[in-house]
C-alpha cells in the first residue's frame, strides 16, 4: 500500500481519473460546449477517435514491445497505463457529449452503448493489475482484461462502420 502511494503513475492515475470526471460531467451538462463542427466531425468525435486509435494502436504495440524490450518493460508499462488513461478521458468526453445532447437530436447509441461499459471494465481491471489491488485475483483480473481487449477491438469496429453509415 504504501510503495502503490509513492508511485507517480499511481498519482498520474488518479488526477486523470478525477479530471475525467470533471470533463464528462462538464461535458454532459452543457459547461463545455464540443458539438461544433472541425471539418465534417463534431470536435467530439474527433476526440473519440483519438483515443480510440492510442488504444488501438498502442495496446498491441506494447504487447509485443514489452517482451523485445524487456529492459524497458516498466516505462512501456507507464506509457500504455498513462496513455489509455488520457484516451479513456478523451473517449469519456465523446460518450458523455453524446449522452447530453438534447432529445430531438439524440443519437442512436447501438454499440456506443456496449462500448463504454467495455471501457471502463478494462480502466478498472488494469488499474487493479496495474496497482496490485486485491492482489489474490491476479490472474482472474488479467484473464477478463485481455478478453475486454479483444471484445473492445471487435466492438469499436461494429461501432465506426455503423458511425459512418457502413451497417
Amino acid at each position: 500500500m504504501v510503495s502503490r502511494l509513492r508511485s507517480p503513475y499511481f498519482w498520474a492515475a488518479v488526477v486523470i481519473l478525477l479530471l475525467t470526471v470533471y470533463l464528462s460531467f462538464g461535458t454532459y451538462i452543457d459547461w463545455f460546449q464540443l458539438g461544433f463542427f472541425v471539418g465534417q466531425f463534431r470536435f467530439n468525435h474527433w476526440l473519440g477517435w483519438l483515443g480510440v486509435v492510442f488504444v488501438a494502436v498502442y495496446t498491441p504495440l506494447y504487447y509485443v514491445l514489452k517482451r523485445r524490450y524487456a529492459k524497458r518493460a516498466k516505462t512501456l508499462l507507464g506509457t500504455h497505463v498513462i496513455g489509455n488513461l488520457v484516451s479513456f478521458l478523451l473517449i469519456s468526453v465523446h460518450f458523455a457529449s453524446q449522452m447530453g445532447r438534447p432529445a430531438q437530436f439524440f443519437p442512436d447509441l447501438g454499440t456506443g452503448v456496449v462500448l463504454y461499459p467495455v471501457m471502463i471494465i478494462l480502466v478498472v481491471t488494469g488499474i487493479f493489475q496495474r496497482f496490485q489491488i486485491a492482489r489474490n485475483l491476479g490472474r482472474k483480473w488479467r484473464f477478463l482484461h485481455t478478453s475486454l481487449a479483444a471484445s473492445f477491438y471487435l466492438v469499436i469496429f461494429v461501432h465506426i462502420l455503423q458511425g459512418l453509415g457502413a451497417l
